[in-house]
Parts: C-alpha cells; sequence; structure tokens
C-alpha cells in the first residue's frame, strides 16, 4: 500500500474535506468542527479519526480539552505528489491554448 494511499482515501469524503478547510484557519475541537454539520458529534469523532489515521491532522492535549490541527507537513506531500502532473497539465493547457488561437485565425464559413 501507498502511503498516499489513506490520504487520499480520506479526502475522498466531502465531510473530511470541509474538515480540514475549516483546520486550515486553526486548532478546532470536536464540538467546534461539528456545529456546521447535520451529523451527531461521534460521527464527526469518527471523521476524525480517518484524518488522524492517514496522517492529515494530529491531536493537541490541551487541559481537558483535544483541539486538532493540521499537519502541514502531510499536506505539503500530497501537493508534491500531485505537482508532478501539474507540467503535464500546463502543457496540455498551451497545446489546447495553440489549437483554439489557430481556430480563431481561420474565416468563419463561405465568405460571399
Amino acid at each position: 500500500m501507498s502511503p498516499l494511499d489513506a490520504p487520499f482515501a480520506a479526502l475522498a469524503d466531502p465531510t473530511r474535506r470541509a474538515i480540514l478547510s475549516r483546520l486550515a484557519q486553526g486548532e478546532a475541537t470536536v464540538q467546534d468542527l461539528a456545529r456546521p454539520f447535520a451529523i451527531s458529534q461521534p460521527a464527526i469523532s469518527r471523521h476524525l479519526k480517518v484524518l488522524e489515521e492517514a496522517g492529515l491532522i494530529e491531536t493537541r492535549i490541551q487541559g481537558t480539552a483535544r483541539p486538532r490541527r493540521l499537519k502541514p507537513e502531510a499536506m505539503a506531500g500530497l501537493w508534491h505528489w500531485l505537482g508532478q502532473y501539474r507540467a503535464l497539465w500546463e502543457d496540455q493547457f498551451r497545446r489546447l491554448d495553440a489549437v483554439l488561437d489557430r481556430l480563431d485565425d481561420q474565416p468563419e464559413g463561405p465568405q460571399e
């Protein structure tokens, strides 16, 4: 199993992506994270467990609170992997632009 399998599997769920978006703004407790969702706090906790097992977030102990936060190094690993394909896509878009530019230079149908 690739080290990227668990993070990408965790990101497949829209609730977990929303949780990560919220954590990108800063630490949050389970209660904070559960507030905008119409699901139970235990369900949010299960999502957090998946994200933590995938290495995307971590829990910090602060008294009785357990705020979660992103693990930037894990997110950087995903961006690095995705970045390998950026050059490929940029080349494809440049080629598409060239085709579209040639189409713009051609006359539009028969001239009378």
